[in-house]
């Protein structure tokens, strides 16, 4: 199995975490500085002998090592704020040959400011990461790591059957921008579109026994999630058939959340009746994806390119189509089998993906 994304694109969001505030204000704000300075605005930062300033600029200056005696406020009555600390790192950057930011400090009990330091600071040594895998080390696999290699190896002694088909998006990836600002993500509307399909085929969602083939009473698609820390995990969108595309969507990211955090139940990792891996998000165009075991189907997914096609009436147009492959068991599933399941998918996709709204 390979990660889980979305076909057409991945995404990522930086956020920006707000300054803790300093515990106690009114000893930031009444520290004795000798020097006065005017303001901006006419003002002076200092008020009988003390400098005012706020306690998001004395944090920064603290950080980036600037003298507040030798600043003007641009504040309120001359207060110093975090904008004026700013604008002095930044003038004494210039002065700098290079200036590496630095940790912030551990709070002291005082809060006299601290001359500032020499301008040059030595660079600050580049995080290492959890687990460094030099030459020759042997690194330890993880628990889930060893549970994904054992399911592999399982894998291995059932007999699979490999068929790839060329599915045109331009339809969906329409649909998609109209209801992306809503929170629906392309992974539950491909998600949804092989829940829909497998109502049609329900051998594609059924596994292989002993005694015979077991036909599950439930869609429950599955979707592999390569972890920071290593191995895979498959997530489980119950019902899929069942629930409403933005329902989907709420499911999904609350998974893939806990998922990160190793909070997620078995029942949400272990229930999958069908498996998606996605690695369009990779520039990949086509791939075999393993078997789970205790499943009769696996669908890979590729990334959705701008193709040119010849068109019905013998003209060459431009389509935007991905590849996909499905992994089936072919103990219990044929190759005629995964062919119609796969065409009834492409059409769907193709020419109606506006059903996955109902």
């Amino acid at each position: 199995m390979e990660s889980a994304a979305q076909a057409n694109s991945g995404s990522t969001a930086a956020i920006d975490e707000p300054t803790p505030a300093i515990k106690n204000p009114k000893i930031a704000e009444t520290t004795t500085v000798a020097t006065p300075a005017a303001s901006q605005n006419g003002t002076t930062s200092h008020t009988n002998g003390r400098v005012i300033v706020s306690p998001r600029a004395r944090k920064l200056a603290k950080e980036l090592k600037v003298d507040l005696s030798g600043i003007s406020g641009s504040g309120p009555h001359g207060r110093i704020v975090a904008q004026d600390v700013e604008a002095a790192a930044g003038k004494s950057s210039k002065q700098a040959a290079t200036v590496t930011p630095v940790p912030p400090p551990q709070p002291t009990p005082t809060t006299t400011p601290v001359p500032p330091t020499p301008t040059k600071v030595a660079p600050a040594p580049a995080p290492a990461p959890a687990i460094a895998a030099l030459p020759g080390q042997i690194v330890p696999f993880t628990t889930l790591q060893n549970a994904v290699a054992r399911n592999m190896v399982a894998s291995l002694s059932v007999p699979v059957i490999h068929i790839g088909y060329t599915i045109t998006t331009d339809a969906l990836d329409k649909l998609y921008k109209q209801i992306k600002s809503k929170g629906v993500t392309m992974t539950t509307l491909l998600a949804k579109a092989v829940a829909v399909t497998l109502q049609k085929h329900p051998l594609l969602n059924a596994r292989y026994s002993e005694q015979g083939i077991v036909y599950h009473s439930s869609i429950n698609v599955a979707v592999a999630v390569a972890m920071d820390d290593g191995g895979l995990i498959t997530p489980v969108l119950q019902n899929a058939d069942m629930a409403d595309i933005y329902s989907l969507s709420r499911d999904w990211k609350s998974l893939v959340d806990r998922a990160r955090a190793k909070k997620l139940q078995p029942e949400e990792y272990n229930s999958g009746t069908f498996t998606i891996s996605n690695l369009g998000m990779f520039g990949v165009d086509r791939f075999d994806a393993i078997l789970p075991p205790g499943q009769g189907s696996i669908l890979a997914i590729g990334a959705s390119r701008p193709q040119i096609v010849a068109t019905t009436e013998g003209l060459f147009g431009v389509k935007q189509q991905m590849q996909v492959n499905i992994t089936c068991d072919h103990r219990i599933i044929y190759g005629a089998d995964a062919a119609a399941f796969l065409k009834d998918l492409a059409k769907l996709i193709s020419t109606n993906p506006e059903s996955l709204m109902l």
